[in-house]
């Protein structure tokens, strides 16, 4: 996604954004699987949270999949028309199809962490209060921003990886942008956080004996979400990563390491998502309609069966996956160049 929203902006010739939609050819189709899969495993794990959230983000989601839609049809049809408007109105739709989903992630994130206007009524039907406008507020609007310059950061070191020339300057450069960015994004959002009502069980049947998600207290406090810091010191680190990875990544691309700079901001990207992750535990989807609907990781999860089956078969599948996933990134190494794109152009998007 970083690589896509890069597109028209490091490539300026139709050569050049050759080169760019190459170096992530034969990978990006099964990376993208990932958010079928997410999709499908929420379902499994938590349905409760895949029909809130889908059901409350219900317009949200769909300007993400109406969005998508423009990257499979972008990246195989794209160069099969030697027509400079043709190949610039899909240039325009795979960045659309790569930057709105990466904003759109983010901003349902900041929502999560304010929380969603929602309740279970009498007969556990869930009902949504807000409004599709409303989720795009300030904090929000923040989240968005991380997410997107994170990705697109990682992007960029990766075409600086796997490009040359006039291609990998400019990679380089939006590196260094979006890096800034998103380091100074998750500076704000983290100052915002502290000062946010965050949300605290107060009362509760002991974890994972909880029949339903309305058997708890949830009260409304403000700073709540910095509780886990002091609860589990450790976590500390998570923010510490965030932080360290960007500018690890600033300092490592600047010097011409574009490997240690993509390890870098793979190291940002998972200090972000777990310091969001960590400042809400134990809940998945809080309400702000009514607190004490708030869905937690033990009160909405599936039967014990589902997650044992989905356990293993993720212990089965996932280093299966990685390992041909590894074998393909090894075989498919190296430079992406303007020639070798003349040379297959055929063969090449």
């Amino acid at each position: 996604m970083g690589v896509g929203t890069l597109l028209p902006f490091v490539g300026k010739t139709d050569d050049e954004r050759r080169v760019v939609l190459n170096s992530v050819g034969p990978h990006w189709e099964g990376n993208q699987v990932w958010f079928v899969t997410a999709g499908g495993a929420i379902f499994a794990a938590w349905p409760l949270v895949y029909a809130t959230a889908f059901s409350g983000f219900y317009f949200a989601m769909l300007a993400v999949l109406w969005a998508l839609f423009f990257r499979p049809v972008g990246f195989d049809y794209r160069s099969k028309v030697a027509d400079p408007r043709w190949r610039g109105f899909w240039d325009w739709g795979i960045f659309a199809g790569s930057a709105i989903p990466a904003l759109v992630f983010g901003v349902a994130f900041g929502n999560v962490i304010q929380g969603v206007p929602f309740y279970f009524d009498d007969v556990m039907m869930v009902r949504y209060t807000g409004s599709f406008w409303a989720l795009f507020n300030p904090f929000a609007l923040v989240c968005g921003v991380v997410s997107l310059a994170m990705l697109v950061a990682h992007g960029a070191n990766y075409l600086a990886i796997r490009t040359e020339a006039a291609i990998q300057k400019r990679a380089k450069a939006s590196s260094v942008v979006a890096t800034l960015v998103m380091l100074i994004g998750f500076a704000i959002g983290g100052w915002m956080i502290a000062s946010m009502p965050g949300y605290l069980i107060t009362s509760a049947v002991e974890p994972g004996l909880a029949q339903s998600p309305l058997d708890k207290t949830v009260i409304v406090q403000s700073g709540a979400w910095l509780s886990n810091y002091s609860k589990y010191p450790l976590s500390i680190l998570l923010p510490v990563l965030g932080f360290g990875g960007g500018l690890l990544s600033l300092l490592a691309i600047t010097r011409g390491r574009a490997g240690l700079a993509f390890v870098a901001t793979a190291v940002a990207e998972l200090g972000i998502i777990f310091t969001a992750g960590v400042s809400i535990f134990p809940f998945v989807l809080p309400s702000s309609s009514q607190p004490g609907s708030s869905l937690t990781v033990w009160d909405c999860v599936s039967s014990h069966r589902t997650l044992g089956i989905m356990f293993w078969v993720a212990l089965i599948m996932t280093p299966i996956i990685i390992a041909y996933t590894s074998w393909a990134y090894r075989v498919m190494r190296g430079k992406v160049t303007v020639e070798q794109i003349r040379a297959n152009d055929r063969s090449s998007y």
